[in-house]
């Protein structure tokens, strides 16, 4: 009776690690989770974002919402978002719903870039103090995800939905991006007054011809003081 008590026991055991095993791997696999332990998540609808698109054509002709998922695109001959202004051609999500200038701040989203993309900046923490405009830009060149124009935090982007985390403690100047779960990014802040997340497509130098940006289940979440 020992003996079958005992081989009873060891096969339960074996039974568990061959359930436990894929997540275990899969744990491993993506690295430490995002932590979210005393973030809120906000509302967020069209009254807190709007478009910046080229400013001489309608804007479903550069972005679009469909089935949950925002698409936009942008053509490297397209006008500026403003008649003034000399920046690059953009189509973005500009939050300016949640501007903030203190406390810690979560943008997170699925976002998906097709192949042939390149020389674009696909999110971005918008404030800082002069001479940067921004205290976080991500870029796609060549196929590889990049903080500005490096080092590289994802070799090879495209053609694949990725679950992106971006955090920003105002007052510890600092800021963290999270792919799939895994810390890729630690960065200085930039200081700045007040700042906002945008996301989409926005031309750098070099870009290629057409640059296209996706996003679905788009999350703004604020940290609660203790």
């Amino acid at each position: 009776m020992a003996y079958d008590s005992s081989f009873q026991l060891l096969g339960f055991f074996c039974l568990m690690i061959s359930f436990l095993q894929p997540i275990l791997l899969q744990a491993l696999a993506w690295g430490p989770d995002v932590p979210t332990q005393g973030f809120v998540s906000l509302p967020f609808n069209r009254s807190y974002y709007h478009i910046q698109k080229p400013y001489d054509v309608p804007e479903e002709q550069r972005y679009s919402f469909v089935d949950g998922i925002h698409k936009c695109w942008v053509y490297s001959t397209d006008k500026p978002h403003t008649t003034t202004s000399q920046t690059m051609p953009r189509t973005e999500i500009a939050i300016q719903g949640y501007n903030y200038s203190s406390g810690v701040w979560e943008f997170e989203a699925y976002g998906y870039v097709p192949y042939g993309t390149s020389s674009v900046c696909i999110m971005q923490v918008f404030g800082a103090s002069a001479p940067h405009a921004t205290t976080l830009m991500l870029g796609v060149y060549n196929g590889s995800l990049m903080y500005y124009t490096g080092p590289v935090l994802v070799p090879n982007i495209y053609d694949k939905w990725f679950k992106l985390n971006v955090i920003h403690d105002v007052e510890a100047a600092k800021v963290k991006v999270y792919i799939d779960g895994c810390l890729k990014l630690e960065a200085d802040g930039r200081g700045g007054t007040s700042h906002a997340f945008k996301c989409g497509v926005y031309a750098q130098h070099n870009d290629s011809f057409y640059m296209e940006s996706r996003w679905k289940h788009i999350q703004v979440s604020r940290k609660c003081r203790p």
